[in-house]
This record gives structure tokens, sequence and C-alpha cells, in this order.
């Protein structure tokens, strides 16, 4: 039997970064269980991030180590999440890295990962370790962190946090706020947060009728394979889910009985029993949302409505899997990357369509969104069209607080003025 070295490696080459890794899969899922209840979701953003810089070599190997030995910081020596650091516990990951376990140190570069002839298989590299450090005559030298090598972390981890923001997975970059109280810092960093306008990315009301409208068409003429995706962007945009929210991971497989009828009002809502920080909420369905849901149903042979309870996934595969531990399972839910090729492909549908009749910006503004700028569209949508109040869309999008719901309220210098003209500054000025 294969040994494993002390620290697993996570992720490996880019050719072989899509298959996944069954011992890798086990190690995230152990950990999911029992230490770290989002390490599998920190997992997915990790590759996906990884696979953003897949085509520059270099780069590649020099991130994928550096996660790979946070993430053993976080899930196997401290046992928190990465959303749990702060910039007192990113110094502590620092000082870890200035005086590794000498265990983890090794003396030559090897490779993370090793194919295993008999079968096929790729395997962690038993002799790889974490740490690097070198010898003179033969003889280890004391570890040495140098100032480069340890900008070059924090630039690497302030970066995926940044990515991590983005995604709306925590609200703050440790990294960048131990490198602004360090001695690297030689001006102000100004963070990679939500505020920022060009981060929110929406579909304009006229982009967002061609993604529904190309959803629709495409589940009339290929209803085996595209009514799946029109209840799921259905879905997604009305309840402001995140990819996550929807998609099967150790730990968590979304179910029809998330779906809930408040016995005493009548009213439905979306429960999400997972999320963002380890919050649970239930969202408001609307009207039209539950339309969509019958009719999905009904396209699977269901009930009009899930009964309480109900565990049949949410999303069924087309076919059933042909390997891993679903191997001949149809009647599974999906994961991260198979429900974000479904919605890209959906999005460069609709661009299409948007560039045929002559909208060629918009069409190239779509081909720039991502399965997360659905939750941004049903936010921004809701607030500044529908006229949803503040506080009832920062409690269905799960936000901490007001202001974070706050930055999706778009108001142009002419509306400001128009509702500003009127301001009173005595209301009861010539009141007897």
């Amino acid at each position: 039997m294969q040994d494993n070295p002390p620290v697993i490696p996570l992720f490996d080459s880019p050719q072989y970064l899509d298959e996944g890794n069954p011992t890798v899969n086990q190690h995230v899922a152990d950990i999911t269980i029992h230490h770290v209840y989002d390490a599998a979701l920190v997992y997915e953003h990790a590759v996906d991030w990884l696979s953003e810089h897949r085509f520059n070599e270099n780069n590649y190997k020099t991130y994928r180590s550096e996660l790979t030995t946070y993430l053993h910081w976080c899930f196997d020596v401290e046992g928190i999440s990465p959303a749990e650091v702060n910039r007192r516990m990113m110094n502590a990951y620092v000082n870890y890295c200035m005086d590794p376990p000498k265990e983890l140190i090794a003396y030559r570069n090897v490779a993370q990962f090793v194919t295993v002839k008999e079968w096929g298989e790729r395997v962690p590299n038993p002799l790889w370790r974490p740490f690097l450090g070198k010898k003179d005559n033969n003889q280890p030298l004391a570890y040495r962190l140098s100032d480069k090598a340890l900008k070059t972390k924090m630039a690497i981890l302030s970066a995926y946090y940044g990515y991590l923001i983005n995604e709306e997975y925590t609200e703050r970059n440790p990294a960048m706020m131990w490198m602004k109280q360090s001695r690297f810092s030689v001006s102000p960093l100004r963070g990679n947060m939500l505020d920022d306008e060009e981060n929110i990315k929406s579909f304009s009301e006229l982009q967002w009728s061609y993604v529904i409208s190309a959803a629709e068409a495409l589940a009339s003429k290929q209803p085996d394979l595209h009514e799946r995706t029109l209840f799921l962007v259905s879905l997604m945009y009305s309840c402001y889910l995140r990819i996550s929210e929807v998609a099967a991971r150790p730990g968590f497989s979304p179910v029809m009985g998330q779906f809930r009828r408040d016995s005493h009002s009548g009213v439905w809502g979306f429960f999400i029993p997972v999320s963002k920080g380890g919050k649970r909420r239930t969202v408001a369905v609307s009207n039209q949302l539950l339309v969509a849901l019958k009719r999905y149903r009904e396209y699977l042979g269901l009930s009009a409505l899930p009964t309480p309870n109900e565990s049949t996934p949410l999303f069924l595969r087309h076919k059933a899997a042909g390997r891993g531990r679903d191997a001949g399972l149809r009647n599974a839910n999906l994961g991260v990357r198979q429900l974000r090729d479904d919605i890209n492909f959906l999005i460069q549908t609709a661009a299409d369509l948007a560039q045929e009749d002559g909208f060629e910006q918009d069409a190239q503004e779509m081909r720039q969104m991502t399965p997360h700028s659905i939750r941004h569209t049903g936010i921004t949508h809701d607030i500044n069209l529908n006229g949803r109040p503040l506080s009832h869309v920062q409690a269905d999008a799960g936000h901490d607080s007001i202001d974070t719901t706050s930055q999706y309220l778009h108001t142009t210098k002419i509306e400001r003025h128009e509702t500003a003209a009127a301001k009173q500054i005595n209301r009861l000025k010539g009141i007897n």
C-alpha cells in the first residue's frame, strides 16, 4: 500500500486538476466531517482560483504550493476555516512558516504527485514536504525563510482572499491586513472589497432577459439537458444563491425538502442549512419561482410541490456517473463544477443571441459574467427594479450588515438631485 507524506498535497498538475484525486477527496471529506465544516467549499474555491492560473506554469506551481501549506495550517494544525483567520492568526501562520516542524522540511525538490504504474492512478508522493531547506557539504542548514519568500507567500494569500471576497465567501483579507502592518508595507493597501463598483458584476435588465429567454428556449428544444438549467438559474436568481449553496459536496447534498411551507402563514421558503460563515437562513420564495419549481418537478415526474422532508436530490445527473464513489448513480446531486459548466454554457448562448440582435456591447459584457453574477443580479434587481426593502433583501441574501446590501443600491446624480430638491429644512414651519 502506498504511504502518504505527513502533509497531503492538495492540488495536482493542471492537466489532472479537474479530474480530482481519490486520496485528496477522502482527506478533504474527513476534514469537513470531523474538523472544519466548510473545508470542502474552501477546497472548491481554491481549485477554481488555481484553474484561472493554469496557463502560467510557474505561477501555478508557486500558488498551489502556498495554498497547500496554508490550508494544511488552517485545517490540520489549527482546525479552523480560512474565514476565521484574522491578522493575529495570520501572524501565527507566519511564525509557523519561519520555524516549521523538522519532519515537514525536505532538502531536495520532488514532485507532489506520482503515477503508480500498477493501476495508473495519481497519488501523493511520500517524499514530498511542504518546506524546502538547504544543505551545505551534504549537511542540513538551519531552515530560513527569506524576506522575499515571505512577501511572496503573503501576496499569494492576499490574492486568494481577494478571490474569496469576490465570491462572498469572506469579507476580510487577513493577509492584506498583515502586510499593511508589516515591515513590507510602504503605502496603505487598498482592500479588494465588494464595495468596489467594478466587483459587483450583475446583468442589466436587458442582459438578464436574454439569459432567461435562452434558458427557456434551450429547455423547450432539449428538455433532457436544459430543464435542469432553467430551474437552476431561476432558483439562483430568485433566492440570491451562491453556486456552492445548490451543489453537492462532502457533508451536504441539496434536496427538494429544502423548499418548505410554513404551516401557519402558508408561505414558502427555501432553507439553506449551511452557508458562508456557517450560517443558516430561509429565503422567501416568489410566486414565479413556485411556478418554475412545479414545471421542473412535473418534468421529473414528481408531485407539483415537495412534501415535508422530501429527500429527492435537487439536481439529477443527465446520466449515471462513470466512476468515483457515485459510479452507476444518476439519482445523485451535482457538484460545483458541473453546475458551473451548465451556467457558463447558458451565459455564452445568451450572449450569442444578444450579439445576433445587434447588442454587441451587451454581449461582450455578458461573456465576462460568472455564475456568481446571478446572485449579484438577483439582489440588484430586487432593490433597484422591484423595490424590495433593504432589510428584506439583507435577510434573504444572508448579509451580515445592511451596509453590504446597500452597496447594491444604484443611484445616479440626477436621481439623487431629484429626491433632494424638495427637501425641507423645517418641515413644521408655518404650522401654528
